[in-house]
């Protein structure tokens, strides 16, 4: 997906001065979670031209003895005579494949292309104390993350590099904090729901479906294949992603999904996701509040104390943490509750490796602060008035915003999320 990149990226004017950076993006393409797998897949799927490293080890300063680089090879014995539904092969599903490590390692060459070698705002080597990292507690973001920094610092993340990852149960990031009013106002006319909105396209797609299920074998009364169009998008997606065949049916290898299918699959998961998180109106807003409420109220923090920070550095008295850079890898249901928030101009399902960029820069003739916001590497368009086209904006103009939805440090999402 486009992200920023040297040969796209929208240079602001030399009467700003960049202060800070937040980056928030899906993980990179993978192989389909378990759940989105058919019954019986036609053809196996092999992950043997990578590792995935599973180990612990002490830090230096706290012992001596070293670890080894222990990582997971996924096998079948013969002795065994279950067979795992699904892909058969040498993967995990999900897992980020080969080619979604080379995708990561160059979405970070490419933010380094800009926010260093363009700009020179990042440091020449890895400082813990200028930069860090994020991720979600399923592991995928974390395999993304090794190669993101990799990409970005080259042989100065080979050390030992902090990952930051909140608990499971309260994670802003994914998000995974529990909120039972949003997930209940969801339910009024998203996925699952008897909403006229939500299920009129899943009628008129009955054809459809019907192929899908004849073909793939998916029972028809599988409810996780036909309350939304989901698990269909992801394992056809990461099909073609990988330069994979579309799926046959397993007992007549004549029977395929074809490409005009497949395109009816996405044109209807993009319909989706343009429903859930906006078209349906004032509820979409309200529950992406509630539901990533925290997680926004942590940028609009991290906002305010870069300024804080740069002002007292200015004045000798830098007291704030020194974080210039924070970057933020997640999941297509953490970018769109963003996009939803700011309430993007035109919705899409967000694709691997999307990506919003918050930048905050100072002024130097009056010494206020901006901030500019990019979706897929250029300026944000907001259909809300007071944000507008988000190139340049007030910063208190964000903050406000962001405040008056969730409250300073999200003090109102424990009462949006109380039944």
């Amino acid at each position: 997906m486009p992200h920023v990149r040297r040969s796209e990226y929208p240079k602001v004017n030399s009467s700003y001065v960049l202060e800070y950076v937040e980056v928030i993006h899906r993980h990179h393409k993978r192989t389909p979670y378990a759940a989105n797998n058919f019954p019986v897949e036609v053809y196996p799927w092999y992950c043997g031209n990578e590792a995935l490293f599973y180990y612990g080890a002490p830090l230096p300063k706290h012992g001596a003895n070293h670890s080894a680089n222990t990582y997971w090879r996924v096998y079948t014995p013969s002795a065994n005579p279950l067979a795992p539904p699904g892909f058969n092969g040498t993967c995990q599903f999900p897992q980020i494949t080969r080619g979604g490590l080379d995708d990561s390692w160059q979405h970070g060459n490419d933010l380094y292309g800009v926010y260093h070698d363009l700009l020179g705002f990042l440091p020449d080597k890895y400082d813990p104390d200028f930069v860090s990292f994020r991720v979600t507690n399923n592991v995928i973001t974390s395999q993304v993350a090794s190669m993101v920094t990799s990409g970005m610092f080259g042989g100065e993340a080979h050390q030992n590099l902090p990952l930051l990852v909140q608990p499971p149960s309260i994670d802003s990031l994914e998000p995974a904090y529990p909120c039972l009013a949003a997930n209940k106002n969801f339910s009024t006319y998203g996925v699952g729901s008897s909403h006229s909105g939500w299920t009129s396209h899943l009628k008129a797609a009955s054809d459809l479906y019907a192929n899908l299920d004849t073909i793939c074998g998916v029972p028809p009364t599988d409810p996780g294949f036909h309350m939304s169009f989901d698990h269909y998008f992801d394992n056809l997606s990461a099909r073609l992603c990988h330069a994979k065949p579309l799926p046959c049916n397993v007992s007549n290898a004549s029977l395929c999904v074809t490409q005009a299918m497949t395109d009816q699959v996405f044109r209807l998961g993009q319909y989706e996701y343009s429903y859930l998180y906006r078209d349906a109106g004032a509820r979409t807003l309200e529950y992406s509040t509630a539901s990533y409420g925290i997680w926004v109220a942590e940028l609009a923090q991290n906002l305010q104390c870069a300024m804080h920070a740069t002002d007292s550095a200015d004045t000798g008295n830098r007291t704030s943490s020194g974080i210039r850079y924070r970057h933020n890898i997640a999941h297509d249901g953490s970018v769109s509750r963003i996009l939803s928030l700011l309430q993007i101009e035109e919705m899409v399902w967000p694709g691997m490796g999307s990506e919003v960029v918050f930048e905050l820069y100072k002024r130097k003739v009056n010494q206020q602060y901006y901030v500019r916001v990019l979706w897929g590497g250029q300026v944000l368009k907001s259909s809300n008035p007071t944000l507008g086209i988000m190139d340049m904006l007030q910063v208190e103009i964000l903050v406000a915003y962001i405040d008056g939805l969730v409250g300073q440090k999200a003090k109102k999402v424990p009462s949006l999320c109380s039944l």
